[in-house]
């Protein structure tokens, strides 16, 4: 049995500590608002986030992260991408050397282009940071849903020691050297979501979502290319998996985010309707710097920038995209 806290308790760290308590595990759930920790002690839920999934008696709550970090022999960061830098910043004096901190955000950070281990290892160089990722809705793990998901580490040691923590008959853990790829794909996937949720507002069909899903994929391949990143990463768990769940999925905040879009909703609009961090419009801007900083043409990624920040109607994005320059799927003739 470990000790072991969730640093943020959204939807996602609620369902990470049951399946962590369901696993024999001894769990604190940490949160910065008290409010929300009374609503656990009191329902043994979150009432607003992911209702119906019941926490074990047994769960501990605190606002303090002193608490939630001391004692413990491994720490989940579940706080949203856009807040994991400032809170990493706060846990900095509070993790011994060696703690093993394990990365479940999914982001890039738009002003440094870091990925989330990145960051943490940046505020907490002391700690030994690993990542959690994979096609993986709150709402399903937290009913008991077969799912599967890889953990990405700098060792073997540590992968495989948080696929041990992870791993239950219904949540299937994989191990991975390649960080970095698991990250991009994590992070990027909610862009092509938006994408998605935009062509499902706007009212097109099946056809559409296919040519979205797997375009994107050849976007995320470009860019993974030419930043290094293994191939068999993108089309595993963490990269074509959670492409497809999240873009495919009514469970998925960024497909929601780009359905309402696609209704004619501002963005700002639509992530209020939301109510949760809709983390694509975040790595929206981060995609496209990176597909300028590697020279990658990432056309998807540029339209719902557009369509984001810029005023630029969905349907005219959408058509912007059809009416492209033919191209070779693949640029490979026999002469």
């Amino acid at each position: 049995m470990a000790k072991i806290s969730v640093i943020g308790s959204g939807s996602w760290g609620t369902a990470l500590t049951w399946l962590l308590c369901n696993n024999g595990h001894e769990l604190t759930l940490w949160s910065y608002r008290a409010e929300e920790t009374e609503m656990y002690q009191k329902d043994h839920q979150n009432t607003d986030k992911l209702p119906g999934v019941i926490l074990p008696d047994s769960v501990e709550y605190t606002t303090d992260l002193g608490e939630a970090c001391a004692g413990r022999n491994l720490l989940v960061l579940a706080v949203p991408s856009p807040a994991l830098r400032n809170t990493a910043h706060k846990m900095s004096g509070l993790v011994r050397p060696g703690q093993l901190i394990v990365s479940v955000a999914k982001g890039i950070e738009e002003d440094s282009l870091m990925t989330m281990s990145e960051i943490i290892e940046q505020e907490i160089p002391q700690a030994d940071v690993a990542v959690l990722s994979g096609p993986s809705h709150a709402e399903e793990v937290g009913r008991g849903l077969p799912t599967a998901i890889v953990a990405g580490a700098h060792s073997r040691e540590t992968a495989n020691r948080v696929q041990s923590v992870f791993m239950s008959p219904v949540f299937r853990v994989y191990t991975s050297s390649d960080m970095k790829g698991i990250q991009l794909g994590a992070a990027l996937k909610n862009v092509m979501a938006l994408a998605a949720g935009i062509a499902d507002g706007l009212g097109y069909g099946d056809n559409t979502k296919a040519a979205l899903i797997t375009r994107g994929s050849a976007e995320l391949a470009r860019l993974g290319g030419a930043m290094g990143i293994h191939m068999r990463t993108l089309y595993g768990l963490s990269g074509i998996g959670d492409l497809i769940v999240t873009c495919a999925s009514l469970h998925s905040r960024n497909r929601k985010a780009g359905y309402l879009m696609g209704q004619g909703y501002t963005m700002e609009a639509a992530m209020k309707e939301v109510h949760q961090v809709v983390e694509g419009v975040y790595s929206a801007r981060a995609g496209r710097l990176l597909a300028e900083k590697y020279h990658v043409d990432m056309p998807i990624v540029n339209e719902v920038n557009e369509v984001l920040f810029h005023g630029k109607p969905a349907r005219d994005a959408v058509n912007e995209l059809m009416q492209r320059d033919g191209k070779d799927e693949i640029e490979e003739w026999e002469e």
